[in-house]
C-alpha cells in the first residue's frame, strides 16, 4: 500500500494511451475512477479496468464509478438497467418502510451484479445529503427524502447491499451538501445555517453510517464551522466534524479536485486537501495537464491513511449467495410502477 500515490485518478476516453500507461505506472494511483466517455461494450470496459491495474501492477486497485439510477448513471442499457431515481425509494418507504428498504437493499444488491462483471469494486453511492426548500437541485431527486432519518435508513439499506454484492460503498458528500444553494461542480455553495441545525439535520445521516468503509467530501462553505474554506480543504471541519463529533473514521476521499468551487491552481488546489486531513485526492475529468499537476504534490498513501484503504479493500469479496434473477424480479415487484428516469 505505501508504493501508491493517495489519488484516484480518471482516464481521457475508452482506452489508455501510451501516456497514460506511463503516467500511471510512474506516479502509482491509489484508484481509478470510470464516467461515461470511458464506457462503451462491455469486453471494452473489461479491458480498460484491466489495463488500469495493470499500469500500476495492483490487481486489487480499486475502480470506482458514480452508479446512483436516475440522472447519475454511467452504465446505461444495454450495459446496465437503468434504475429510479433515490427519490422514488424514499416514497416507497414513507407508503411501506419495510417495502422501501428492501428495495433499496435489492437495487444497490443489483448494482454490485452489473459492476463486477465488468471489474468495478466501487460505488459512489449512497447519497446521504438531505435537501430544504430553496436548495439547488443538483441533489434534487439524489436524496432518498427531506428528512434525516429517513435517508439514514434508506442510505444504509443500499450500503449494505452493495456490500453484500462484494462491492465498495462511497457515502457522499460529507458532512452534508443537501442545502447549498448553488451546483459545486461550477460555484462555491455558502451555507449559513446555525451549527445545531446542521447537527440535527445534514450531519446526522453520516453519523449514522460513520461505520461505512469510505466518504466523499462536500465541496460547501459552512460558515458556523469555517467562513473561508470548503469542507474539502478546512482542517477544521474534518478534524473536528467529520472525524470528532460525526465520528468517521473510513476513508476520506476529496470529491473532484477540478470542480469549481475549489479556488487556485492543481497544486494549490492538492495542497489544501492533503493538508485539511482528506486521505486521498479525487481527480476525474482525465486531462494529463491536470493529473500531473495533481500528481505532483500528491503523497504516498501511508500511516493512517494507508491503515483505512487497507481496511476497505478487505471487504471487497465478501458477496452473499444472491440469485440474480430473483433478485431482479422481487425488484421489479416492489418497484411496479416507478419508472427509471
Amino acid at each position: 500500500m505505501s508504493e501508491s500515490k493517495a489519488l484516484i485518478a480518471g482516464a481521457a476516453g475508452k482506452t489508455l494511451s501510451d501516456d497514460e500507461r506511463r503516467f500511471f505506472r510512474d506516479e502509482r494511483p491509489w484508484g481509478f475512477i470510470l464516467f461515461a466517455r470511458n464506457i462503451e461494450a462491455p469486453e471494452q470496459i473489461r479491458d480498460l479496468v484491466a489495463a488500469m491495474r495493470d499500469s500500476v501492477g495492483r490487481p486489487e486497485a480499486p475502480v470506482f464509478i458514480d452508479q446512483e439510477g436516475g440522472r447519475v448513471q454511467r452504465l446505461r442499457p444495454p450495459l446496465a438497467p437503468n434504475y429510479p431515481p433515490a427519490a422514488r425509494f424514499g416514497e416507497l418507504y414513507r407508503r411501506d418502510r419495510a417495502a422501501g428498504l428492501r428495495a433499496a437493499w435489492l437495487k444497490s444488491r443489483l448494482h454490485a451484479f452489473d459492476l463486477l462483471q465488468y471489474g468495478i469494486t466501487a460505488d459512489c453511492l449512497p447519497v446521504l445529503d438531505v435537501p430544504v426548500e430553496g436548495a439547488h437541485d443538483v441533489i434534487g431527486d439524489r436524496a432518498y427524502g427531506r428528512d434525516s432519518d429517513s435517508v439514514a435508513a434508506l442510505g444504509r439499506a443500499v450500503a449494505e447491499g452493495l456490500l453484500s454484492g462484494g462491492v465498495l460503498p462511497v457515502i457522499k458528500h460529507i458532512p452534508g451538501h443537501g442545502r447549498a444553494g448553488a451546483d459545486s461542480h461550477h460555484d462555491l455553495p455558502v451555507v449559513d445555517t446555525p451549527l445545531d441545525e446542521l447537527r440535527r439535520h445534514d450531519f446526522a445521516p453520516f453519523r449514522a453510517l460513520r461505520d461505512m468503509p469510505m466518504a466523499m467530501t462536500a465541496h460547501v462553505v459552512y460558515t458556523a464551522l469555517d467562513a473561508e474554506r470548503p469542507a474539502t480543504t478546512s482542517p477544521r471541519i474534518i478534524g473536528e466534524i467529520i472525524r470528532g463529533e460525526i465520528g468517521f473514521d473510513g476513508l476520506l476521499m476529496s470529491d473532484d479536485v477540478s470542480m469549481q468551487a475549489l479556488s487556485g491552481d492543481f497544486a494549490a488546489r492538492t495542497d489544501a486537501i492533503v493538508a485539511a486531513g482528506c486521505d486521498v485526492v479525487l481527480h476525474c475529468n482525465g486531462r494529463m495537464d491536470e493529473m500531473r499537476a495533481v500528481a505532483d504534490r500528491t503523497p504516498p498513501l501511508s500511516g493512517e491513511a494507508a491503515r483505512r484503504a487497507e481496511k476497505a479493500l478487505a471487504l471487497l469479496g465478501r458477496r452473499d449467495a444472491v440469485d440474480e434473477s430473483a433478485a431482479r424480479n422481487e425488484f421489479a415487484q416492489l418497484m411496479d410502477g416507478v419508472v427509471a428516469v
